[in-house]
């Protein structure tokens, strides 16, 4: 049932689809968490036909408006979060609506909340405002919209609204922009001067917490490499797995980095960072004793994430 409309849905919007700029790599949907890809999809599966037709609307009110994919996808994790993307006539307080938009704190008169196309205009306009939406995480532009007293909340629907997109946005191959396994071209003049940066690099020792320009640790030659590059990164590997767009590490493409973990699972346990740079080779800091060197590398590799992160993206 939940497939057939999903048919049925993408077909309305293959015309305007059609008329569509490819997307670039600055317009990538925002990351998913560790091992959620296929829970995204398994919850997509649960939507009825309302809940898709709110998907649907929002898709093709974002493409109206010129927005990337990335805007779609912070629309539907706030709609989610706030309704089921039911549009609801009741909420705490005075909430009404997909967004549960409040007409006592000026989103609208009660009538034109309920309005399906004023709400999802409505929230693209309050979004476009918020500082920097087109690089954070789409939750948290999701929060800076809505305000929510749960700002959590808007993540855990992070992995359906990206398979949505895709499958009713029919972008192809959102997280990865178009690379495939095994791109030996940088995806941006960023990526490259990165690379360029720490290959140069080569041959310095390591030292635990060296930021250069005479040694290295694993992040800190990362971070050297990319702010060479004009893209700032944090300092420590943990918070530089967030610190980029997310896909999937099959897909990685030179200048990505890849993360090795205690437990694959959990971010919080990431304790080493390296840079791929094509043809199955990465460039890092390793450890003590060895210096900054080029290896090969498999992405089935022990302790790697599923992810890898593209950064200034």
């Amino acid at each position: 049932m939940v497939l057939t409309v999903i048919t049925v849905v993408n077909s309305q919007h293959r015309a305007e689809s059609d008329m569509i700029d490819h997307v670039s790599c600055e317009a990538m949907l925002g990351p998913t968490r560790p091992g959620e890809q296929r829970s995204g999809v398994r919850q997509a599966t649960n939507l009825n036909e309302e809940q898709l037709g709110t998907v649907s609307l929002i898709i093709s009110i974002g493409q109206e408006r010129g927005l990337p994919p990335r805007a779609w996808q912070i629309a539907i994790q706030a709609g989610m979060t706030e309704s089921k993307l039911r549009n609801v006539p009741y909420g705490d307080r005075d909430s009404l609506g997909i967004f549960q938009m409040r007409p006592s704190m000026g989103w609208g008169s009660p009538e034109e909340v309920l309005d399906p196309q004023y709400q999802v205009n409505k929230f693209f306009d309050v979004m476009e405002d918020v500082p920097g939406w087109q690089s954070r995480r789409p939750g948290e532009v999701a929060q800076a919209v809505e305000r929510s007293a749960f700002p959590e909340r808007y993540h855990e629907w992070e992995a359906m609204a990206v398979h949505l997109v895709e499958e009713l946005g029919e972008v192809d191959d959102a997280a990865g922009c178009g690379e495939i396994e095994g791109s030996t071209v940088p995806p941006n003049g960023a990526a490259d001067a990165a690379i360029q940066f720490a290959l140069r690099e080569r041959g310095k020792p390591y030292v635990w917490g060296a930021e250069g320009p005479d040694a290295y640790d694993c992040s800190g030659l990362l971070l050297r490499a990319y702010e060479a590059a004009g893209v700032t990164l944090p300092r420590v590997s943990r918070d530089q797995y967030r610190a980029g767009s997310m896909l999937p590490v099959e897909q990685a493409a030179p200048g990505d980095l890849l993360f090795w973990a205690h437990d694959t699972s959990d971010p919080n346990t990431i304790h080493h960072v390296a840079m791929y740079i094509g043809d199955g080779k990465i460039v890092e800091a390793q450890q003590s004793g060895v210096p900054v060197h080029t290896r090969d590398v498999s992405f089935d590799e022990a302790g790697m994430l599923a992810e890898a992160v593209r950064p200034g993206v």
